[in-house]
C-alpha cells in the first residue's frame, strides 16, 4: 500500500474527522484514560463507561490523606476531562446489550483490563469487531494478552530496569514520582490508534492494536539500552547525572541556597561555562578539554564547578548562562512551575477540578478554550442512553431501579 503523504488536504476536514469521531472508552487509571482524554482534546466525543458495581474508575477514591473532593479526586481529574460518564454492571445482559449498542456506533474502543476480563464480559476485540467491523479496538495490559500476570507501573519500572538506575549512587532503589510508565504505554497507544485510523480511511477496515506496560517500557529505556547492548555495561545510579555527558544533569547550590542543573552536551558549550564561572584555564585542562574526559573525571570536576558556582546567587547567574546559551536552570517545586505562564497556559480549570492538557502539538490551530469538566460517576448516564440509544424516560428508570445502570 502506498500513502501519498504529499496530497494537499483540507484542514477543516481533519477538524472535522475528529470531531465526528466516537470513542468508547472501558479503561481505569492512566494509560487509558489519557489516551481518551487525548482524543477528547482532540474533539471527539469520548463515553467512558464505568462499572457501576465497583463505583466506577478506582482512581476516583486515589485521594491525598488531606484532600477533601467528590468522587473526582484531584487524580481523577489527572486524565478524565472531556468525557461523558456512563455507569453500567456488564455482568448483567441488558448493561453488556448497552455498551454493545455504543460500541456499534463507535469509531475506537479503549480498553485496559485484565487478561480474559474482558472475554468473560464479552467487550473483547472478536465480540465488538463482529458487531461494528471498522472498530478499531485499543487495548493495554500488563504484560500482553498472553501473560495473566496484572501489571501496574510501579511494578514494571522494577521490572524494566528503570529502578534500578534511578537513584544515588549506593542508595535505595527509587521509583520515578509520576506513573511514567502508564503514560508512555498511552503515547504507545495513540500512535497505533492513529495509524490505525489512517488505514481505515484506505481499507474501511477496523483492526485491533495492543500495547504492554513492559514493551513501552523497554522501547523507553533509550541510550540506556544501548550502553548495555553495545558494550555490556549495567547502567549504574548516578543520581540525575548522564552516563554518557558531563557536566550534564549535574546538580549544584548556589549561594541562596538554590540547587541549579547544568545540561552541557557540547564542548564548546562547557568553555562558555567556564568563561562565566571565570575559569577558562580549566577547558584546557586534558580531565576535562572533551566530553570523554570529562565523563571520566566527572568527580573531580563536579568539585571544582561545586566551588565556584556556590559563590553566586541563583538568579544572577541563571542570567549570565542563559545569556552564553548555556543550558542551564533552578530547580522549581510545583507552585514555581505553575506560576510560569508556559505552564499555566495549559491549566483545565472547571469550578473546583483542575488537570493539565495532555495533546500540547501546535499545528497553528486554535485549541479548544473548554472542555468538559472530569465527569461525575454516571453523570451522562441518562442522557447517553435517551440522546444516543434512544431509550425511552420510563426505560431508564426501570433500568435505574433495577441497578442495571446508575
Amino acid at each position: 500500500m502506498i500513502y501519498n503523504f504529499g496530497a494537499t488536504y483540507d484542514k477543516t476536514k481533519v477538524v472535522d474527522t475528529f470531531k465526528e469521531l466516537i470513542v468508547l472508552e472501558l479503561a481505569s487509571v492512566l494509560a487509558g484514560p489519557g489516551v481518551g482524554q487525548f482524543f477528547a482534546e482532540l474533539g471527539a466525543e469520548v463515553i467512558k463507561v464505568e462499572n457501576l458495581r465497583t463505583s466506577g474508575d478506582v482512581t476516583r477514591s486515589w485521594k491525598l490523606k488531606d484532600e477533601k473532593t467528590d468522587d473526582r479526586s484531584a487524580y481523577f481529574c489527572s486524565a478524565n476531562w472531556g468525557k461523558q460518564s456512563i455507569a453500567v454492571d456488564l455482568t448483567h445482559v441488558t448493561g453488556r446489550d448497552i455498551v454493545h449498542r455504543l460500541a456499534r456506533r463507535a469509531d475506537i474502543v479503549i480498553a485496559s483490563y485484565k487478561p480474559g476480563d474482558a472475554e468473560k464480559l464479552g467487550v473483547d476485540y472478536a465480540s465488538l469487531s463482529a458487531l461494528n467491523p471498522r472498530l478499531i479496538y485499543g487495548e493495554i495490559s500488563g504484560y500482553g494478552q498472553d501473560n495473566p500476570r496484572v501489571g501496574y507501573d510501579a511494578i514494571i519500572q522494577a521490572e524494566a530496569g528503570f529502578m534500578s538506575m534511578n537513584g544515588e549512587p549506593g542508595g535505595p532503589s527509587l521509583k520515578m514520582p509520576v506513573a511514567l510508565v502508564d503514560i508512555l504505554a498511552g503515547h504507545q497507544l495513540k500512535e497505533g490508534l492513529l495509524v490505525a485510523l489512517m488505514e481505515r480511511t484506505r481499507t474501511g477496515a477496523g483492526r485491533r492494536v495492543s500495547v504492554s506496560l513492559i514493551d513501552a517500557a523497554i522501547a523507553s529505556l533509550a541510550n540506556q539500552a544501548t550502553n548495555y547492548l553495545v558494550s555490556s555495561a549495567i547502567p549504574q545510579k548516578q543520581g540525575s547525572a548522564h552516563p554518557n555527558i558531563a557536566p550534564y544533569g549535574d546538580l549544584f547550590r548556589t549561594a541562596d541556597d538554590r540547587e541549579i542543573i547544568l545540561a552541557v552536551g557540547a564542548d564548546h558549550q562547557f568553555r562558555q561555562l567556564c568563561s562565566v564561572l571565570e575559569i577558562s584555564s580549566l577547558s584546557n585542562d586534558d580531565r576535562f578539554s572533551n566530553n570523554l574526559q570529562r565523563v571520566r573525571n566527572r568527580v573531580a570536576l563536579g568539585e571544582i564547578l561545586s566551588e565556584r558556582v556556590g559563590r553566586h546567587r541563583a538568579d544572577r547567574l541563571l542570567a549570565a548562562l542563559h545569556a552564553a546559551k548555556i543550558p542551564a536552570a533552578v530547580i522549581r517545586d510545583m507552585q514555581e512551575v505553575f506560576s510560569d505562564p508556559v505552564a499555566s497556559r495549559l491549566v483545565l480549570r472547571d469550578g473546583p477540578a483542575a488537570g493539565v492538557r495532555t495533546y500540547v502539538a501546535s499545528d497553528g490551530r486554535a485549541i479548544s478554550s473548554h472542555l468538559l469538566p472530569p465527569p461525575h460517576l454516571g453523570e451522562h448516564t441518562e442522557s447517553i442512553l435517551q440522546n444516543v440509544l434512544n431509550f425511552s424516560p420510563v426505560e431508564v428508570k426501570s433500568l435505574m431501579a433495577g441497578r442495571v445502570v446508575g
